[in-house]
């Protein structure tokens, strides 16, 4: 049944041509484990994009349960928790994710310097990398927010001290930060749009380009 399904859907959109453009790129030698072992430091990047996509999935549980206000945000963290099966499971792999990731990234990142795969052809993925590298603190800094307990309030308010301290910008992104003049509402409000919203709509189109890039550009090899 599937068969005829993908058979009728190949027919009209001819759609073979792209995955088998996909599924037989060849992978360069010295990134392959089994011919190198050094080369396992390759597969950092694919590591951080297969946690970005648990972190994604993840994230969609979440928010079905999840209640951005202030009245209701840490109530409605504890009952995911408590109450909704695997609710206690899938928060534990968010927020342990949410770690995980920025260390691959920056395992990922230590790997492109040292190996110069930053240098041309390739420096505008180096850019495009920084840049997912900054969204990505961008996401764990706003979803630190969001269980609206203790310890992410008074975090939430060093780390808005600290944007206010930025040279002539400062106090214009802590007010943009913090939306009022405590951190409240309209604070959580914010930050849960940027974490939901805004910045993975940046980090799609970032790693579209990052991908195809990689793509047209190839692997680096060694030095």
């Amino acid at each position: 049944m599937f068969k005829n399904v993908y058979n009728w859907i190949d027919e009209r959109l001819d759609i073979t041509p792209i995955w088998r453009d996909v599924a037989d790129h060849e992978v360069p030698e010295h990134v392959n484990p089994a011919h190198h072992f050094s080369a396992f430091v390759y597969c950092f990047g694919g590591l951080t994009f297969f946690i970005t996509v648990i972190q994604i999935l993840s994230g969609m549980f979440l928010t079905m349960y999840y209640v951005p206000d202030i009245i209701n945000a840490y109530a409605s963290v504890e009952y995911l928790q408590t109450k909704v099966a695997f609710g206690q499971i899938v928060r534990g792999m968010h927020h342990w994710g949410a770690s995980l990731v920025i260390v691959m990234m920056f395992l990922h990142t230590m790997r492109v310097f040292f190996t110069g795969s930053y240098k041309a052809p390739r420096e505008m993925n180096w850019v495009v990398g920084m840049l997912i590298f900054f969204v990505m603190l961008g996401l764990g800094l706003t979803g630190y927010l969001l269980p609206w307990d203790n310890k992410s309030y008074f975090a939430t308010k060093v780390t808005l001290e600290i944007a206010n301290s930025t040279p002539v910008l400062g106090p214009v992104l802590k007010e943009l930060m913090q939306g009022g003049s405590i951190v409240g509402a309209e604070t959580l409000t914010r930050f849960f749009a940027l974490h939901v919203f805004f910045l993975p709509a940046v980090l799609l189109i970032l790693l579209v380009g990052h991908f195809i890039m990689i793509r047209r550009q190839g692997i680096s090899g060694p030095l």
